[in-house]
């Protein structure tokens, strides 16, 4: 890490009384990443060398991933600290936002924004997907509150409420859909919100019933989308969650360590193998995507490295049409995993 995002993760734990943890998937276009049951062992290790404390910060970044590997990941930091914060920057989405849900309170910068936790299912059973008809294993994602969204149309729009007519509303569904991925579905959305009510319990107190299920219908389906983006004021004001704002200062030093990360994992630039190769026959890439560390742990990071070649390729065409000639480039990965830094 560079000497001034030490600095600034040095002034934070000493103004928040903490040890911080940072963790960011990052989304640069082409090189998407998410939050995935690897990363555990990573945080074990980050923890065991901070070691049980009062208190840890996270700052977090991620658009989502994994729902059960954000709940044991709560577990987890819980098992090491008394006290546990979350610190947004800018995006917690979707299995970030269950995380958060299970901080004792939560940061937010003006910019930051937690969302609906509503699961999309990735499987082999999944509806192919059209829009890629060259690769049978392209499938559609399957939204948990879409499928739900197709019920709720069929009986409080088309008003088919009959036994009769529900059973012909799955069955149509179930031709579009294969049935395990209906049942996964199902399993799916009670699974997310028991784990957003056990959170939600230990933030807001056991007590507070009718607002934990207020909370949890918004975030898994009342939002409308899963897009729907929830800055402070409504995470505070309205879903009645503990939402810390930073002041001047501390918005300053997340800020610039925001800043310094999202240059680092470049953020904000697509990786596109034309760009990466340029005018070259041949080129080496290396793209760091998952970024965990902390003063003490280090650095571990999740890396893709490979070589980018241009090869000049030959299309037969029917005679007496001569071949086509064009380039293509091949991208052969040479490494991708984890791999550790010491702090300067």
């Amino acid at each position: 890490m560079s000497k001034e995002r030490l600095e600034n993760y040095i002034w934070l734990e000493k103004n928040r009384n903490s040890k911080l943890i940072v963790y960011f998937t990052g989304d640069r276009p082409g090189m998407e990443t998410q939050i995935a049951p690897d990363v555990l062992e990573y945080f074990s290790e980050q923890l065991d060398k901070i070691g049980k404390v009062d208190k840890i910060s996270l700052m977090l970044y991620t658009r989502g991933g994994d729902t059960m590997t954000a709940y044991s990941l709560v577990n987890l930091v819980r098992q090491f600290c008394k006290e546990f914060e979350v610190i947004i920057p800018s995006k917690a989405r979707s299995s970030g936002t269950i995380i958060s849900l299970g901080a004792d309170h939560i940061m937010m910068t003006k910019q930051a924004t937690l969302g609906p936790i509503d699961p999309s299912l990735n499987s082999p059973l999944n509806p192919q997907n059209p829009q890629v008809p060259n690769n049978p294993q392209a499938r559609i994602p399957v939204s948990v509150e879409s499928i739900q969204g197709f019920f709720d149309l069929a009986k409080n729009e088309l008003k088919l409420n009959d036994e009769k007519n529900l059973k012909d509303v799955l069955l149509n569904l179930a031709e579009k859909v294969h049935p395990l991925v209906l049942g996964s579905v199902y399993r799916t959305r009670t699974q997310i919100q028991m784990v957003a009510r056990k959170l939600l319990q230990k933030q807001l107190g056991a007590d507070q019933g009718e607002k934990i299920d207020k909370i949890i219908s918004f975030l898994c389906s009342d939002s409308g989308s899963h897009d729907y983006a929830i800055y402070r004021n409504e995470a505070k004001d309205e879903l009645g969650l503990a939402i810390d704002k930073p002041d001047d200062e501390q918005y300053e030093k997340i800020k610039s360590i925001f800043d310094d990360i999202k240059q680092e994992l470049k953020l904000l630039d697509p990786f596109n193998i034309e760009i990466e190769l340029g005018e070259n026959a041949t080129a080496n890439y290396t793209c760091r995507r998952v970024l965990l560390e902390s003063i003490k742990g280090g650095t571990d990071v999740f890396v893709s490295e490979g070589t980018l070649t241009k090869k000049n390729q030959s299309i037969n065409q029917t005679p007496p049409l001569p071949p086509i000639n064009r380039f293509v480039i091949e991208n052969q990965k040479k490494f991708e995993g984890w791999k550790h830094e010491e702090n300067a």
